[in-house]
């Protein structure tokens, strides 16, 4: 619709009343809807005017000037130590009327809007919540995630960030050195591998499985590399969706506590598992302070909740604090206070167990429909949480050619090259299951099946 109303304004001189809305509904076939939000869209863009009682215009042409020279910047800054290309795609909001199938987090349809509103409420009601905040956060909201956390972890321990990208960055930051190597699983989430680069990090890529990290590789990796970091995600991977093994995860912990090497845990679908309940975190096993844990409420309940724990004990908490105050002070009162309201709520249990049911659906409805057009051997794992599928195409094709293809298509997917520190050994897709019903994922996929095909 966007795209028909640009077309007639620019065959139009500017001044021209546009068809009204009556018109273009009837013309086209659509809702009212459709129609205000593509005017809304032309007019953010300058293309066209609205006139309250008159109808739409077409708007003045701003005359063409000689485009600005920017070209100084590039000597002034240097070479970029930023990777951020991939996680910038990955988090930009798509075109309307685009199939999605690349989002990391929950739609509209699926958030706790209610609670959340009701949370929020309560919060704005609580005394100083305008006022000044501790920097590590609201001390009942730390115990939340402390108590989350298990084992050795207390309210002291817990930071409140602003979510886990901000976690991982700070991680990166106050823990290794600019030039250190920093050994992650390969697979892994592009976030971390943009903070590794923006920290001046380099990444050592260690392989895995369906049962995870392979110990005995990660113990080559720490011990080659000198590395003194370790990211991982042991629950429901992203992108893989694999869980590191129960007694690997007793393997991967003694092989970093012998490395006197720091496990960061970035436990981002805790909330989100399909099939039982998580197990749980590797931090809940770790006496001697070695695991830096983190955990966000935005996958699980709205991206605009951006609230998360960044959990630590002994110099490591002192070093990732002072890293988080440099940036910025404090997580906004308001915002805590939601979070604190949602997760202590009845509300908060029933709207995970209806997500879970939700997710599952279609989870499964996009397993059924990947095998049955790309065939059982592009999904080799059925990932028992999390929102993803990590699918092989077949043969050579290549995941970034299918990825712009499917774009011009308004189907948007992640190929799955840029989840890879290195060289990937195989051509892959990230598909989200989350953020479509079960109908738009069979038809998003029968699509995608004939631009692999192409």
């Amino acid at each position: 619709m966007t795209q028909l109303i640009r077309a007639e304004a620019a065959a139009q001189t500017p001044g021209a009343r546009l068809p009204s809305v009556r018109e273009l509904m009837a013309r086209h076939g659509v809702g009212p809807g459709t129609v205000a939000a593509a005017v809304a869209q032309l007019a953010a863009e300058g293309l066209v005017e609205t006139r309250p009682g008159e109808g739409t215009f077409v708007a003045a042409r701003t005359p063409s000037r000689a485009a600005p020279d920017h070209a100084w910047q590039s000597l002034a800054l240097g070479s970029s130590r930023s990777q951020a290309l991939a996680l910038g795609e990955l988090v930009a909001l798509p075109a309307p009327g685009a199939l999605v199938l690349s989002t990391g987090y929950l739609p509209e349809d699926l958030q706790p809007l209610a609670a959340l509103t009701a949370s929020m409420r309560r919060a704005l009601r609580r005394p100083g919540v305008w006022d000044r905040m501790d920097v590590e956060g609201l001390w009942p909201l730390r115990a939340w995630f402390a108590h989350e956390a298990g084992g050795e972890m207390s309210a002291r321990d817990v930071m409140i960030v602003p979510g886990s990208q901000p976690a991982i960055a700070t991680a990166c930051r106050a823990l290794a050195a600019p030039g250190a190597a920093l050994v992650t699983e390969s697979p892994t989430f592009v976030g971390a591998l943009s903070a590794a680069a923006a920290a001046g990090l380099r990444v050592v890529p260690v392989p895995t499985d369906a049962r995870g990290v392979r110990p005995e590789l990660l113990a080559e990796a720490l011990a080659t590399s000198g590395a003194r970091v370790f990211y991982c995600q042991p629950t429901f991977a992203n992108p893989s969706g694999a869980v590191l093994a129960a007694e690997r995860r007793r393997e991967v912990l003694e092989v970093v506590r012998a490395a006197g090497a720091f496990l960061v845990e970035d436990d981002w679908a805790r909330d989100l598992a399909l099939e039982g309940e998580s197990p749980p975190p590797v931090a809940a096993s770790d006496r001697d302070g070695h695991v830096v844990y983190i955990r966000s409420l935005t996958k699980p309940a709205a991206p605009g909740l951006r609230v998360g724990a960044l959990c630590a004990r002994g110099a490591a908490f002192a070093r990732l604090k002072a890293a988080r105050t440099s940036e910025d002070f404090f997580v906004a009162g308001p915002l805590q206070e939601t979070a604190l309201q949602l997760v202590t709520s009845p509300a908060w249990r029933r709207h995970l167990r209806s997500t879970r049911a939700a997710l599952r659906e279609r989870r499964d409805a996009l397993v059924e429909a990947v095998r049955r057009t790309l065939g059982d051997e592009a999904l080799a794992l059925v990932p028992q949480g999390g929102l993803h599928l990590w699918v092989r195409l077949p043969g050579s094709r290549s995941d970034e050619e299918a990825a712009q293809r499917a774009a011009r298509a308004h189907l948007v997917v992640s190929p799955g090259g840029r989840w890879f520190p290195a060289e990937a050994p195989a051509p892959f897709l990230r598909l989200t299951f989350a953020g479509a019903p079960v109908e738009a994922l069979r038809r998003a996929v029968a699509a995608l099946a004939r631009i692999v095909e192409a």
